[in-house]
């Protein structure tokens, strides 16, 4: 297992420096974010990045994420020709030293949740989703950190009904096709692609979404026969529903070799269904962490896993959700347990 830590370049709070010093610390994973979505990332860019992350004892194996155009989701406008410049960014992330590129296939939003500073008992504060909340808001006037912004509001509305004309099925057939155009480039670059979950793993705003169960997990997976056709298990997605046992996948796609990035977080689940971000020590939320990275060592993992969201405290503030304390707390909990793991 190699830990990591999200890092979102030269602006972000969170400095390589201070990234550094987390004593198990093996490597960030960033991205280049000065680029529109769909485009062709400039070789000195990417070259620079990773100057910047290695001058700080870091590496930079980890790429979160290069984005997927909504046209390729869509298959309609220049979906083709944003499909060749992914394989460009794929041929030069490789050439740069990259081993593992994280990505998903989310229609129109990213993560979602309903407030990024929620009070919590404790004092501190973090991501929630509560469902009455979501149900009440108006997606075209939303936002929040990571996602695209470059949609005015009548272009998300847009999306939103040409994804509901779409369906699950199309969806289905549109990431098909995307995958058997970027997989062999992967492959020949020996690349790992790692689809993220969608986050939560459930249908907002009638838009559908896939990647959200066991079963879907399965049939993504059979889209193409490679060990380079892989995953990012993500804890604070799919184990933010009772419906999921993450524990469980950990071991059968363990097993298989197909988790290639791990995001591990705990989740408070309500009983509602909805949703808060906790700490990461499994008695602070519904899942149990220890079982969790039992699951992954027990299965060899040797990818790369990062602590997930981080609640906001000892009066930090930021990024929601990607503030330095309780994410460097993160990290070394689970350090801790994985060291334990090693020697017992």
């Amino acid at each position: 297992m190699k830990m990591t830590f999200r890092w979102y370049g030269v602006d972000d709070p969170v400095t390589l420096e201070k990234i550094r010093q987390i004593p198990c610390m093996d490597g960030v994973v960033t991205a280049v974010y000065s680029v529109p979505v769909g485009e062709v990332w400039p070789v000195e860019e990417i070259e620079k990045l990773k100057a910047e992350v290695e001058r700080k004892g870091l590496k930079m194996e980890v790429i979160e994420s290069v984005p997927v155009h909504e046209d390729i989701k869509l298959r309609r406008g220049n979906y083709q020709l944003y499909i060749d410049n992914y394989k460009e960014n794929i041929r030069r992330l490789a050439k740069a030293g990259v081993k593992c590129i994280c990505y998903n296939f989310m229609p129109v939003f990213d993560w979602t949740r309903s407030r990024l500073d929620q009070p919590l008992e404790d004092g501190s504060n973090a991501l929630v989703y509560y469902k009455q909340d979501v149900d009440a808001m108006d997606p075209t006037k939303m936002s929040l950190p990571g996602w695209d912004s470059s949609y005015s509001p009548d272009e998300i509305n847009g999306l939103i009904n040409a994804y509901k004309e779409l369906g699950e099925e199309g969806l289905w057939e549109n990431l098909k096709y995307f995958i058997n155009e970027i997989m062999p480039v992967a492959a020949e670059c020996d690349v790992n692609m790692a689809i993220h979950p969608d986050d939560p793993p459930w249908s907002i705003f009638s838009i559908p979404r896939i990647i959200t169960n066991e079963a879907n997990i399965d049939r993504f997976l059979s889209l193409y026969d490679d060990v380079h056709h892989g995953l990012t298990l993500c804890s604070g997605s799919l184990g933010c529903t009772t419906a999921n046992d993450y524990t469980a996948m950990v071991k059968k796609y363990g097993a298989m070799k197909r988790i290639h990035f791990a995001h591990v977080r705990n989740i408070k689940i309500l009983d509602d269904g909805s949703f808060e971000e906790s700490a990461h020590l499994s008695k602070c939320g519904s899942l149990d962490v220890v079982e969790i990275l039992k699951a992954y060592h027990d299965t060899d993992f040797e990818g790369y896993l990062r602590p997930d969201h981080g609640r906001m405290i000892w009066g930090e503030t930021g990024k929601p959700g990607y503030g330095l304390y309780d994410r460097a707390l993160g990290a070394m909990y689970m350090a801790g347990i994985w060291e334990t793991l090693e020697k017992n």
